[in-house]
Parts: structure tokens; C-alpha cells; sequence
């Protein structure tokens, strides 16, 4: 028997990603070529001589799972080392040197196939993570490496948001926007707003969010009520976050040119519809708010 100080040594330099939605995983099945063992592993595979990682990542996780993935600027490194592994029918001596890219997919992402034909991979799919820290699913050792330290994108943003009153204390309504499903919160009615830009003023944010959801131009008065929320879930753009909010409510009212105008929707943001919402609608539930309408309102007792 050769020793094994004779076998052909090989280094290899993989990039991978790992692609967390919804408490489940995106992994990819090793072919009979591989493994005559049914074995799951990341979606990824060997970079190409002059190929930069990121993109190689990209292309191999479309070819593996025809998803489109967007990762990130950074990655993790795991080393493995095979002494006795099976190469093109020899034993080699393996050292791999893996790049891991935590990765999104779009939220109406299809259903993960193999694209590639005769390649290292037999199929795909989301296995749920606890199933596969739990030992029900058999997966590569990089796997539970990666696993085990993964957490979701942490996201703060800071934003702000208009509360407009009309009316008096029987007939007053307040402007509210609706969530889309581009959103968190899908459906629930809303303070128009959003995030401040870099260098922006809340106030002025203020406004151009308003101007941007409703077509209505505000002024913006004093900051009215200052609230935070944490999520964690899929965010609009398929990535799994940690979100923190910091919200900030300013007072407005209707600019003298938009006093007769009607409020018109933004097309293709996180909110679909507007509307004068009666303040009594507010009340009694028959509207489904998002909490920073009550607590604005709360915080605004000269409001009808």
C-alpha cells in the first residue's frame, strides 16, 4: 500500500454561502460523484483561476440551486484537511480553504433545482435549521461550523415620521399610509415616514417622506414622540435581520398648497395605499394601526 506521505497533495480555495430564511437553511445534496452517502452541504464550490470569490459564489450558488444570491463584502474562513480523500479516482491528500458569504435571496425567490447537468450536485433545498442542528438531516462538517456562529444582519435605522391631524374632536381624521408587502407589517395602516438619510435633518425627512407616500407637502413642526422596535425576520430584500428602529414623530400640518389636494400612493415602495383615516376608526380597532399611531396620537393631547 503507497504511504500516504506519497499521495498527490492538493489545495483547494471554495467559496460558499449561507443563506438563512424563515428558520430554514439553503442546502445543496452531493452527487453520487462525491458521495455515495447522501450528504448536504452549502451551496458554493471552487473558485476559478482569476475569478474573484464573491462572484464565484454567485455563479456556483445559480448553477446549484438556480437561485439568484446576493452576499455580502465579507467572509468567514474554515479550513479542512482530507489525507485520504477520492480525486478522479486517486487518493489525494486534500487541504480546502473555504470562504463563507453570508448570502439573501429575493423574497419571491422560485422554489431552489440543480441547474448544472452531471456536476458535484443532486439536488436542493431549505432544510429547516433546527432539523439539521438537531442531527435529522446529514450534513457536512462546514455546515455545523457554520451554523453554530451564524446570526442574522443587524440592522438600526433611524427614521422619521409626520403625525397630520384635520378636523375637529367628532370629525378629525389622521393621514396614515398602509404597509405593502415590501414591508414589514404588511397591511397594517401607518404614519407616513421613513429613513433619515446621512446628513439629512428628521424634519426634512420628514416632509420628503410625506411627499413621497402621500404627494401632500407638510410642515413640520416639533418632535412630538421618540419610540423604538426590534424585529427579527425576513427583511424586503430576502436578508434575515436583527431590526432595530429608532422613531421619531414630528407634528405637521398640511401645506396651504395641498390643503384641497388628495393624497395620491407611491408605486413600488413599502406602502401601497393612503388615506384620511377617522380618528374614531382609530379607536375602536375597526382599522388595523401599527402601535406608533396610538402612541403619537397619545403623545398629542391638544389633538382632537
Amino acid at each position: 500500500m503507497p504511504d500516504r506521505r506519497d499521495r498527490r497533495r492538493m489545495q483547494r480555495l471554495g467559496a460558499y454561502a449561507v443563506v438563512v430564511r424563515d428558520g430554514a437553511v439553503l442546502l445543496t445534496r452531493l452527487s453520487s460523484r462525491v458521495s455515495r452517502a447522501e450528504v448536504w452541504t452549502l451551496p458554493g464550490g471552487g473558485v476559478d483561476h482569476g475569478e474573484d470569490p464573491r462572484d464565484a459564489v454567485v455563479r456556483e450558488v445559480r448553477e446549484e440551486t438556480g437561485l439568484d444570491v446576493t452576499v455580502g463584502a465579507t467572509a468567514r474562513v474554515h479550513t479542512g484537511r482530507r489525507p485520504d480523500a477520492r480525486w478522479n479516482g486517486r487518493r489525494v491528500d486534500v487541504h480546502s480553504v473555504r470562504l463563507v458569504y453570508d448570502g439573501h435571496v429575493p423574497v419571491d425567490a422560485p422554489a431552489p433545482r440543480v441547474v448544472e447537468v452531471g456536476g458535484t450536485t443532486a439536488d436542493a433545498r431549505w432544510w429547516p435549521v433546527a432539523d439539521v442542528a438537531a442531527g435529522r438531516v446529514p450534513v457536512t462538517p462546514l455546515v455545523s461550523e457554520v451554523l453554530a456562529t451564524h446570526r442574522p444582519f443587524r440592522m438600526q435605522r433611524t427614521a422619521a415620521y409626520a403625525l397630520v391631524v384635520r378636523g375637529g374632536p367628532d370629525d378629525g381624521a389622521v393621514l396614515l399610509t398602509r404597509v405593502s408587502s415590501s414591508g414589514f407589517h404588511t397591511g397594517l395602516w401607518t404614519l407616513p415616514g421613513g429613513g433619515v438619510e446621512h446628513g439629512e435633518a428628521p424634519a426634512a425627512a420628514a416632509a420628503r417622506e410625506v411627499r413621497e407616500e402621500t404627494g401632500l407637502e407638510v410642515e413640520v413642526g416639533r418632535v412630538l414622540h421618540v419610540g423604538d422596535e426590534s424585529i427579527r425576520g425576513v427583511a424586503p430584500n430576502g436578508r434575515d435581520e436583527e431590526f432595530h428602529a429608532i422613531q421619531l414623530v414630528l407634528v405637521a400640518t398640511v401645506a396651504p398648497g395641498s390643503v384641497d389636494a388628495e393624497p395620491v400612493a407611491e408605486v413600488g415602495g413599502t406602502s401601497d395605499a393612503v388615506a384620511w383615516i377617522p380618528l374614531a376608526a382609530v379607536a375602536d380597532g375597526s382599522v388595523p394601526v401599527h402601535p406608533l399611531v396610538a402612541a403619537a396620537l397619545a403623545a398629542a393631547p391638544d389633538r382632537p
